[in-house]
């Protein structure tokens, strides 16, 4: 087994790395590492998140940097403002014997004028934002004309999460004798496209099966009700005392609800979503990554980036419409060689996505049943017990406060006295799983009589509005499919780049061959249709509009972008796709 010191690196890089415990290097890292120290190749690594991609990238460079030059020789970009700021700590404790090295973070939603100042003073290693760093490159405060090192990290998330304008810019100035590492999690058409416009024969190199769970992660899914997503979420919390993990809803509204019943149910929990000021996210995040609360409400784009470790569990809420967003959120547990767990709370009607994942991970997922009153207050009861087992008692704190206590519970025996110490901790779980409802269906309970609240129950679920908040979405059709290679993180990049805001929240999107159709909160109509305008996917002009749903059938009908077509142009409309609407399934 290949060790750091065998890999070539720097007696001071070495000595940081093993002040830091780093002994043996990744499966990335093992082939990376070298790779780099050698040639000048450009190099394209996937792996997932968690395998210490860091390291693979920051530790070649941090060696070969000429710290006797002050200009800017590595620019390292990366999706958000957190990641941003980790991979710069990471950097700055790998270079910590390393002389006169220089890092910094630029980030935006934070002023601009330290980081002005500290360009101009001359920085080594730049890690940023692609919007932040196009802004300081604009102001010609920071000169990317002669880096040797271009990294991409994270290059799906951040084309996910619409910078494919602000990445083309920043590439279109960097020098083309630059030496560019792409790193992401998976190969998508985006990430292959960046490949092939601004790499030069780039090598690949892969730590284990892309596009596909990892395999620190065990995946298990619970079947209920559309409408007890929520009980269900918290008998799985009650019977997982010790649980530090991020719950993944569809949109920030669900988000924000969930988060608020949990709080209100006295749960360890807060939300994170995109209405937040970057000083309420920071808050968040530092009890996050502190562990005072031990579950994170989320959406997918508001946890871009997030590089938290030791996580138990990822929860999802509701499933993601595409795959690959799957293999985002499970990737964030079960990392650094720890075990990990990724539930799914799901409903009847789902269980041929279950197995579409499966087919997508090459991962079995294991159907459990949610847990009973008497299961969880049992968990529970031994959980406490193993505390008071385990808890260091202070002599010398309480000698003095002991005999008073001796003769107050003077009156108890010991099994008494057991049985009171227990209850002041455990009533309550007893009392609110005193009769508990046994939440598990089986995947053919159809048994509804009434077929149109049947309809209007999938509806509500595939929105992932059930019971929670109302339907405040429109439903829109785009005229690209999966002929052209459009997905569902496609669509929202799209939405994203063309709407230049990350504050819309993003319902059901449904992917046909030759077009779609994806949902947006009301309020943003004009804006959607405004911004698609003269839009581009591949080469091919993007054509938005406002689908009308026709009240007797429950199908959406394409419109004009105004939705102002004339009777006979509907009824043309309708006839036009008919066949199409006839021919539809459901996705996964």
């Amino acid at each position: 087994m290949t060790t750091f010191k065998e890999m070539g690196l720097s007696q001071e890089i070495y000595k940081s790395i093993d002040e830091l415990g780093f002994h043996t290097p990744t499966l990335i890292q093992e082939k990376t590492i070298p790779a780099i120290l050698k040639s000048k190749r450009d190099l394209v690594a996937l792996a997932h998140t968690g395998t210490g991609k860091t390291a693979a990238f920051g530790l070649p460079i941090i060696q070969q940097a000429d710290t006797s030059q002050p200009h800017t020789q590595a620019l390292i970009l990366c999706p958000t403002r957190e990641l941003c700021l980790q991979i710069s700590k990471d950097i700055e404790a790998y270079a910590k014997f390393t002389k006169k090295l220089s890092v910094l973070p630029v980030y935006g939603g934070t002023h601009i004028s330290p980081q002005l100042k500290a360009l101009k003073s001359g920085v080594h290693i730049v890690v940023g934002t692609p919007g932040r760093t196009l802004d300081l490159i604009k102001r010609k405060a920071l000169h990317v004309g002669n880096i040797q090192w271009l990294i991409l990290d994270e290059a799906d998330e951040m084309l996910d999460m619409g910078f494919k304008e602000e990445l083309d810019e920043i590439l279109s100035v960097t020098p083309p004798h630059r030496q560019t590492l792409l790193f992401s999690a998976t190969m998508l058409q985006g990430v292959r496209r960046i490949a092939n416009a601004y790499m030069n024969d780039p090598e690949e190199i892969s730590a284990g099966k892309i596009n596909s769970g990892a395999d620190n992660v065990t995946h298990q899914y619970y079947m209920v009700k559309a409408s007890n997503r929520y009980l269900a979420l918290k008998r799985l919390a009650d019977v997982n005392p010790k649980i530090y993990g991020i719950v993944f809803c569809r949109t920030r509204k669900e988000t924000k609800e969930v988060a608020d019943k949990l709080i209100q149910d006295g749960y360890n929990a807060d939300a994170l979503h995109g209405d937040l000021s970057q000083a309420q996210r920071d808050q968040v995040m530092q009890h996050f990554r502190s562990k005072h609360l031990q579950l994170l409400i989320a959406t997918d784009v508001a946890a871009r980036g997030l590089d938290v470790n030791d996580l138990t569990h990822i929860i999802n809420y509701n499933l993601p419409d595409d795959p690959e967003v799957y293999i985002h959120r499970s990737g964030r547990t079960g990392r650094a060689g720890k075990k990990g767990i990724a539930i799914s709370i799901v409903h009847s009607r789902e269980g041929s996505r279950i197995r579409t994942l499966e087919k997508t991970t090459g991962k079995k997922f294991a159907k459990h049943l949610v847990p009973g009153g008497r299961e969880i207050c049992e968990k529970r009861l031994f959980n406490l017990v193993d505390k008071v087992e385990k808890v260091v008692v202070d002599e010398k704190q309480i000698e003095s406060f002991l005999p008073d206590i001796y003769k107050k519970l003077e009156w108890l025996d010991r099994n008494q006295l057991i049985k009171q110490f227990i209850s002041v901790e455990f009533n309550r779980f007893l009392e609110y799983y005193k009769d508990a409802e046994d939440l598990n269906v089986s995947s053919d309970e159809k048994k509804s009589k009434n077929v149109k609240e049947q309809r209007n129950q999938r509806s509500r679920a595939a929105r992932g509005t059930d019971n929670i908040f109302g339907n405040d979405f429109t439903r829109f059709h785009l005229n690209i499919g999966s002929k052209n290679k459009a997905t569902a993180l496609n669509i929202i990049g799209l939405i994203n780049e063309a709407t230049k805001t990350r504050h819309i929240d993003i319902g059901k999107i449904d992917i046909f061959p030759k077009f779609s159709f994806f949902e947006v909160g009301s309020a943003h109509e004009n804006l959607i249709l405004k911004a698609f305008q003269n839009k581009t996917f591949d080469g091919i002009p993007l054509d938005v509009s406002i689908s009308k749903k026709d009240a007797s059938s429950g199908h959406y009908d394409k419109s004009t972008k105004n939705n102002r077509k004339t009777k006979k142009g509907r009824e043309d409309n309708n006839r036009k796709h008919s066949s199409s609407r006839s021919k539809k399934k459901r996705r996964f």
